[in-house]
């Protein structure tokens, strides 16, 4: 071991220079232009999103049915806001028929539901646990008993939403204009609760605005994010049910329609809001499953992805983006200069400044890219965010640590066993009660029982 110290020393000294820093910048550099080239497309996305206005869809005659799904897992406490939001759309009530999975619930979801008019199945199965599952559940069932082509198309929502009232109506124009897998725009209940409530909610409404929007006014696929989005019954048929099981099964499903010549639509004004987490622990843990889910899609479909990209169909080449290389250049470049310096800390015993300084100028730089990104949308979406304003512009600081600390979690998550668990949601909010927080009016968690209006009129009247 002496013999090798001593000998990369003389090598050092030969050449006049320290080799290793030399490697370091070259790594740094080649690693930073890989990636412009690789991303720039998405600020082209951007200066689309900026000066073209997001695609609007001719009004119908309203004439499709469709169908609502919804997994709950002991939800008692928000999906009646959901449900109500449901009920209060501008499109015909008689073509909207809800389904509700109580899926593994020990509190009163299936009551809530039922009072609210849902359509409700039960299911425990503490195996075979998550959303993919639920819906394959929800799926039998609708063709057990009224077929799958019954509805024209199904929405799929998760038990936190609260809808516009317009939101049906919208996403009706865009499936009538042709689009048979659809996404919406998606905005938070609680976007300045904590930092990291900011975060998600920015980022969602970052790929709402600046990726889904222009990939639809380039004609190209948009990519489903959880909740909010539409489906053909043609295409659930042809599947035979819901068959995405994966821990991200939006992302396998926008995947697997991709790899199969199937776009992904996009409609601006249908607007939902969600429940983001509020604290660092609870957000690793969901990220930390996104993570494992997008590493699991990258195995089953990456291939599928490359040969479509090969074939230069844009798509396919966007998805690859999206589900695997940032990450991966990510860790190439902080695992080479971390190699980097501690060889030359334990060969020179001394901590190379250069090489620190490529380290340091990575997360410089990411801080900055992603700092702009925050920026634009922010500017762009400003009457959107419903929150008081200064705090906004705050969080908008903290926004590129929120992002850059997917680089950690999705290293772990890449050798750590993940499961899928629920996230308690707390917000039992309308719309109305949103857009008061720009006012200072604040929402705040619920812990009072549900009770249906009938049971409130009750109790007044007595």
């Amino acid at each position: 071991m002496n013999r090798l110290i001593l000998s990369l020393q003389n090598l050092f000294i030969s050449y006049g220079f320290n080799p290793l820093e030399q490697v370091a910048y070259y790594v740094s550099l080649g690693v930073g232009l890989l990636f412009t080239i690789l991303y720039t497309y998405q600020y082209i996305y951007i200066l689309i999103a900026i000066f073209h206005k997001p695609l609007s869809y001719p009004a119908t005659d309203q004439s499709k049915r469709y169908g609502v799904l919804i997994a709950a897992r002991n939800e008692e406490q928000v999906l009646p806001e959901l449900l109500k939001s449901l009920l209060g759309q501008t499109y015909p009530a008689d073509k909207i028929d809800i389904f509700v999975v109580a899926d593994n619930c020990t509190d009163r979801t299936a009551d809530v539901a039922r009072a609210l008019g849902a359509t409700v199945y039960e299911r425990q199965n503490k195996e075979k646990v998550g959303k993919g599952y639920a819906l394959e559940f929800l799926f039998q069932n609708i063709e057990r008993d009224k077929g799958l082509r019954f509805y024209d198309a199904y929405m799929v929502f998760d038990a936190d939403n609260v809808l516009r009232k317009n939101y049906v109506e919208e996403m009706d124009k865009a499936y009538c204009a042709g689009n048979h897998v659809l996404t919406s725009y998606r905005n938070s209940k609680n976007y300045g609760k904590t930092w990291v409530s900011a975060g998600y909610a920015l980022w969602f409404m970052r790929e709402s605005r600046h990726l889904n929007n222009p990939r639809s006014i380039l004609h190209t696929s948009a990519a489903i994010s959880g909740t909010g989005f539409l489906i053909d019954s043609g295409i659930i048929e042809r599947n035979g049910g819901w068959k995405h099981f994966l821990l991200t099964e939006d992302i396998e499903f926008t995947a697997d329609c991709i790899t199969h010549g199937e776009s992904v639509g996009y409609c601006h004004n249908a607007e939902l809001f969600d429940e983001q987490p509020e604290t660092f622990r609870q957000s690793w843990r969901q990220r930390s499953r996104w993570a494992k889910g997008f590493f699991q899609v990258f195995h089953g479909y990456g291939g599928g992805l490359f040969k479509g990209s090969f074939k230069l169909q844009w798509a396919c080449y966007d998805m690859m983006m999206n589900i695997m290389p940032a990450f991966l250049l990510s860790l190439i470049q902080i695992t080479s200069v971390t190699t980097l310096l501690l060889i030359n800390l334990f060969v020179n015993h001394f901590v190379s400044f250069p090489i620190l300084k490529c380290y340091l100028l990575f997360f410089a730089f990411g801080y900055g890219l992603v700092f702009i990104i925050g920026l634009i949308t922010m500017i762009t979406e400003w009457k959107k965010i419903h929150y008081k304003k200064w705090r906004v512009v705050m969080h908008l600081f903290s926004f590129p640590i929120f992002m850059l600390s997917y680089i950690p979690i999705s290293f772990c998550a890449l050798f750590a066993r993940v499961e899928w668990k629920p996230i308690t949601h707390k917000y039992a909010v309308r719309t109305e009660d949103i857009e008061g927080q720009a006012k200072g009016k604040n929402i705040s968690a619920t812990e009072v029982p549900f009770r249906t209006e009938e049971a409130e009129t009750d109790g007044k009247n007595q």
